[in-house]
Order: C-alpha cells, then sequence, then structure tokens
C-alpha cells in the first residue's frame, strides 16, 4: 500500500479528516524547503503539497503567483525540490504530493519526471491544465511509475464526469471549491452552492476526495470536512510565510497557522 492510500486509511479508521496545506519551496527564504516540510509534519500536517513555482500559473491567484516568483529567484527548481523531498524522506514517511504545470513537466521529461518523483520520494502528482480527456498517456505513465495521479473537480463539472475523475485519479481527486483562481477569501462560497457540490462529488466519487482554494479559517475547515476527506490550505499559509522577517520566524508562523486551523481534532463525519 502506497503512502497516499495508507494515510487515507489510517484517517478512516480512526474517523479523523486530512489537514493539507500547500508551499511553495525555496519561499520566502533560500534554503526554506526542507525544515519547512519538517516543520508542518511536527504541527499535524497529514499530507504536504508542494508547488513546482512556473512563470505563468494559469490556476493560481496573486498570492501564490507572487511566491513562485519569489521562488524561482530563489533558485527553485524541479531537481532543487526533488532533492528537498529525498532528504525530507530520510526521517519521514508523511505523503508529499507536488503540484506543477504541465509546460516544465514536458521539458524535463514525462517518464523521466515521473521516475525522478519516485525515486525522490514523490507519492502523487497533480497537473491543473491537463484535462482528463488528454492525460491517457500522463496517467498511464504515473501508473507505470506508481506515482499517484490526482484530477480536479471544478463545481461545474457534470456528475458523470465526477465518475470518470474518480475512476482516473489513483488514489483521491481535488475539488476546487469554486471557480476562479487560488486565493485567500473571507467566505468560502455560498453554503448552499458548496455543499450540493460536495454532496454530488460524494454521491459519485468512490475514493477520497479534498477541497482546495480559498480555505483560510477554521471554521472553513469545519465546512469542507463535514463531506470531504480532507481540506487543503495554500494561499492563506503563504501569505502568513511571506510576513515573516527571518526563517525562524516564517516556521514559527506556519506552525502556529497550521495548528490553529484544525477544529475539535478533525472527527466530523459524512452527513
Amino acid at each position: 500500500m502506497n503512502r497516499i492510500r495508507a494515510k487515507f486509511s489510517e484517517l478512516h479508521a480512526s474517523g479523523r479528516k486530512a489537514l493539507i496545506p500547500y508551499i511553495t519551496p525555496e519561499f520566502p527564504f533560500d534554503g526554506m524547503t526542507l525544515p519547512l516540510l519538517q516543520e508542518l509534519e511536527r504541527a499535524g500536517a497529514d499530507l504536504i503539497e508542494v508547488g513546482i513555482p512556473f512563470s505563468d500559473p494559469l490556476a493560481d491567484g496573486e498570492t501564490i503567483q507572487h511566491s513562485s516568483d519569489v521562488a524561482l529567484k530563489n533558485g527553485a527548481t524541479i531537481r532543487r525540490i526533488l532533492d528537498c523531498v529525498s532528504r525530507f524522506r530520510k526521517g519521514s514517511q508523511l505523503p508529499l504530493v507536488l503540484m506543477g504545470y504541465i509546460n516544465p513537466i514536458l521539458h524535463w521529461g514525462v517518464d523521466r519526471f515521473l521516475t525522478d518523483c519516485r525515486t525522490s520520494g514523490v507519492d502523487g502528482v497533480i497537473v491543473p491544465d491537463l484535462p482528463p480527456e488528454e492525460a491517457s498517456e500522463f496517467k498511464n505513465s504515473c501508473d507505470g511509475s506508481g506515482v499517484s495521479a490526482v484530477f480536479l473537480v471544478a463545481p461545474t463539472t457534470p456528475d458523470e464526469r465526477i465518475r470518470r475523475i474518480d475512476e482516473l485519479s489513483t488514489d483521491f481527486s481535488y475539488c476546487v471549491s469554486v471557480t476562479g483562481v487560488t486565493g485567500e477569501r473571507a467566505q468560502l462560497g455560498a453554503d448552499d452552492s458548496l455543499r450540493s457540490f460536495l454532496r454530488r462529488v460524494r454521491a459519485y466519487a468512490k475514493k477520497p476526495f479534498v477541497v482546495g482554494f480559498g480555505i483560510s479559517k477554521p471554521e472553513h475547515v469545519t465546512r469542507v470536512w463535514e463531506f470531504a476527506d480532507g481540506a487543503v490550505v495554500g494561499s492563506a499559509l503563504i501569505n502568513v510565510l511571506g510576513k515573516a522577517s527571518s526563517q525562524q520566524e516564517a516556521l514559527k508562523a506556519a506552525r502556529d497557522f497550521l495548528l490553529s486551523l484544525r477544529p475539535s481534532g478533525g472527527t466530523l463525519v459524512h452527513e
């Protein structure tokens, strides 16, 4: 059993839900990636999503765009990210998922990229600009390399397509809470529309699914956990990190923020 599947099985058996931070490597400081991964694990992260900085991140809002610019200036490359994952793996079995756009992966070479991911200890890959209809070769390569493929479900996704995305995703799928780009939001969206969307996913998905985009408060996590198996927190964490004046300050801020997001131990059950 791979680390992602084992983690969701463990959470399900204990009646808990996943809290999943997203980080931009080498942000806000050069050398930040490894200590941040370690600190987030100590703070109780169940899985960590690691972005691959890209100069044209179509699915990301201003916060992650800015963090990607800083990361690129700090030397964040695919090779450096994989090296950090390899070092993290020496002391951890926490699942790690990379989120990256298709152009850098194609430039690296899909098979080479996935082989290097597996060798380094990456468990899964999300490619937001690769639609399922165009992903058959990529999915086959993921299956061959043992890297989990994660596909996106949007609020506008029809029921039958939800079923298809669930089938294609190796271990779990990723629901975006709103149409649009990533970004911290005061409101996660209308209760009725979000509940209706997540109920539809729950009805058609057989595998676990997580929810991201706009989650920034404990009450957001609580709402998502009513239906989903995990909540992803990205831009809000990036904003917290961006205010730090030193690496140690950033690590403490990340830990405190993640700890503040977990309501009541995450023991909510599905309706």
